[in-house]
């Protein structure tokens, strides 16, 4: 389960891009808390502390505990908007918990045993269908991930999302049928039609299958064993005559 991070911030009394200017000028980042019906809020984060977060990874779906000089909320981030040179945080919009502390967040899946699966080895691909899955849980058990076991599964097999062990209070947000997170699938019938011709035109011509002469035999002195005798040698040009 993710812990939940603490943050520092500074209420900002202006709004607008100026002000968010003028607090990157000073070493911060603007941010906006905002939901659970209540006003929105704009802050300051000090740049530092926010981008060690941000490094940690898993930023987006961590519940956060930000103190807003005494006041504190509980927030997920919901978008962090970056500089497209240098990567780093521009500005953060945070979404407050509700009451009730579930939220709806997306955990990533992870897959092991990979080398355990008879499909797989047989030359099988993993095919992903869904790389993370949207749930509602309790803002203080958010999940790193969902593991999924792939000892034993053959070509054909389907992994839904009955299949994954998901904790208690925690639901995905579609209910209504049993989706596919992946399945095992093998390789197409043509791409082993076309690597079966490609190894025998490559393979090396067998001396006994190579192809007989002319009429139907081979040439007396190969068959022999012996080396075919020597052409003749033209006869000498003849000296130019007198004049």
């Amino acid at each position: 389960m993710s812990e939940l991070i603490t943050l520092k911030a500074t209420a900002r009394p202006r709004a607008g891009k100026g002000a968010a200017r003028q607090a990157r000028r000073d070493g911060n980042v603007p941010a906006v808390i905002y939901g659970n019906q209540e006003t929105p809020e704009t802050i300051n984060l000090e740049y530092n502390e926010l981008w060690k977060q941000v490094l940690r990874g898993h930023f987006t779906s961590t519940a956060i505990e930000l103190d807003v000089q005494g006041t504190k909320h509980i927030v997920l981030a919901r978008d962090v908007q970056v500089d497209p040179v240098r990567d780093t945080p521009l500005h953060v919009d945070f979404q407050r918990v509700g009451k009730d502390g579930v939220i709806r967040v997306s955990i990533p899946m992870r897959f092991v045993n990979e080398t355990l699966s008879p499909g797989l080895k047989r030359g099988g691909v993993l095919n992903i269908v869904r790389h993370d899955v949207e749930v509602y849980c309790p803002y203080d058990k958010i999940p790193r991930f969902f593991e999924i076991n792939l000892e034993g599964m053959e070509i054909g097999r389907s992994i839904h999302i009955s299949a994954v062990n998901l904790p208690e209070g925690i639901s995905p947000v579609i209910k209504n049928r049993d989706f596919t997170i992946a399945t095992i699938a093998g390789a197409l019938k043509g791409d082993d039609e076309a690597a079966s011709a490609t190894a025998e035109a490559g393979a090396p011509a067998d001396a006994k299958g190579a192809a007989p002469a002319a009429g139907g035999k081979g040439a007396p002195a190969a068959a022999a064993g012996k080396a075919a005798p020597a052409a003749k040698a033209a006869p000498a040009a003849k000296p130019a005559a007198k004049k």
